[in-house]
Parts: structure tokens; sequence; C-alpha cells
């Protein structure tokens, strides 16, 4: 009867998950979606430093979405060309 072998206490080598990434046309994500791929190659003690660095940079991604946008430069208004104020001026001078 052969005798069986002793289990090894060892950790198993890094396998990928092979979890697929779909591109979402976005340069920025994608790269950050990418990055997940690192991990593939790590101890899973590894993984959470990829997982963060991911998370961040999702985070930030997202959060721009919501910066408005520069004012984008344009001819000045009336009140610039002529030198009064506007009635859209709104600022005001409160020095007595």
């Amino acid at each position: 009867m052969p005798e069986a072998e002793a289990p090894s206490h060892e950790p198993a080598e890094p396998a990928p998950l092979g979890v697929g990434r779909t591109p979402t046309g976005r340069a920025e994500v994608d790269e950050l979606l990418e990055r997940l791929a690192d991990a593939d190659h790590l101890p899973a003690d590894g993984h959470t430093e990829v997982y963060e660095d991911v998370h961040r940079g999702l985070k930030d991604a997202l959060t721009s979405l919501d910066a408005r946008p520069a004012a984008v430069p344009g001819p000045p208004g009336p009140a610039a060309v002529s030198g009064t104020p506007s009635a859209y001026d709104h600022t005001h001078d409160h020095r007595s």
C-alpha cells in the first residue's frame, strides 16, 4: 500500500484569478483595471496594496467627473469694454 504524501504547510504559489476585464473606453480607468492583473503575480498579502491603489485611482477618476469645467475664455463683456458696470456686474464697492 503506497504511503500518502504529508500535506505541505508551505503557501501555494501565486496564480492568476482569471477575472476578465472589459475595457471602459476611458484610458485612465482602463489602466487602473489592468493594474489589477499585478495582483495575479503576488502572494495574497501583497494584494491589498494593489487593490487600495486601484480603488484610490478609481475614486479620483469618479471625483474628477464631478469637477466643474474651467471657464472658457471668451470676449470681454460689455462692462469690461465700456468701463461702466452692467446690470449683471455683482461686484460692489462698499468703501465709505
